[in-house]
C-alpha cells in the first residue's frame, strides 16, 4: 500500500523559510515522479514543483528562485525548501507520487502553511 505522509507545515512571517518534507512508503521510490501542490482557499490546486526520478526539476514562475526541490532516495523523501515566503504562499501543501506525469498517482494528506505577520 501507498503511503505519502508530509510534514513541516506551520505559521511563518513575510520573509521567513520553511523545510516541507515527503515520506513515502510502499513503494520503489526512485522510480517515481514527486511533486509538491498547494491549494488556498477558493482556488484550484496547483503545482508548486517536482522532481523526476532522474532528478530533473521544474518549478511553477511563482516560486522559482525561492524554492528548491530534491529527493533522498536512500530515505524515500523528497524536500522542498521554500525561502523568501510571501502571503501568497498560503495554502494546503500536498505531496503527489506517480510513475507516469498522465497518472494521478498517490496523495499525501496535506500540510498547511500560513505566511502572515
Amino acid at each position: 500500500q501507498v503511503q505519502l505522509v508530509e510534514s513541516g507545515g506551520g505559521l511563518v512571517q513575510p520573509g521567513g523559510s520553511l523545510r516541507l518534507s515527503c515520506a513515502a512508503s510502499g513503494i520503489i521510490f526512485s522510480n517515481y515522479i514527486v511533486g509538491w501542490y498547494r491549494q488556498a482557499p477558493g482556488k484550484q490546486r496547483e503545482l508548486v514543483a517536482r522532481i523526476t526520478s532522474g532528478g530533473s526539476t521544474n518549478y511553477a514562475d511563482s516560486v522559482k528562485g525561492r524554492f528548491t526541490i530534491s529527493r533522498d532516495n536512500a530515505k524515500n523523501t523528497v524536500v522542498l525548501q521554500m525561502n523568501s515566503l510571501r502571503p501568497e504562499d498560503t495554502a494546503v501543501y500536498y505531496c503527489n507520487a506517480r510513475l507516469f506525469i498522465t497518472s494521478t498517482g498517490t496523495w499525501g494528506q496535506g500540510t498547511q502553511i500560513t505566511v502572515s505577520s
